[in-house]
């Protein structure tokens, strides 16, 4: 038995809420960036698996598959970090000459 057990199921439940809002909202950002933001969507798929492995644990149903998902979603939080940290490429030089400058009044 885990000290206070019930609570950290409600706990657990709302964070897969908020794993579940953060994904709907990165998948419906994706699509409007042409999914330069791919960092939020893993971590969004790492919060909702994280929060399913530990509500599996403390239901005590498959043990197993709850490890798994933990494990999946520390591959997902790292998999984000990576992603995230990749510089973004500069933008291309402009192919029009510079504007000449204004003369004085």
């Amino acid at each position: 038995m885990i000290a206070g057990q019930r609570y950290w199921i409600l706990i657990w439940y709302g964070i897969l809420l908020l794993g579940v809002a953060g994904l709907g909202g990165a998948l419906f950002w994706g699509k409007q960036t042409h999914w330069k933001n791919l960092d939020e969507v893993f971590r969004g798929i790492g919060t909702i698996t994280v929060s399913v492995g530990m509500l599996f644990l403390l239901h005590s149903f498959a043990v197993g598959a709850g490890q798994f998902l933990l494990i999946l979603a520390l591959a997902c939080f790292i998999l984000a970090f990576i992603i995230g940290r990749r510089p973004t490429p500069p933008a291309p030089p402009s192919s029009s000459p510079p504007a000449p400058p204004r003369p004085e009044a």
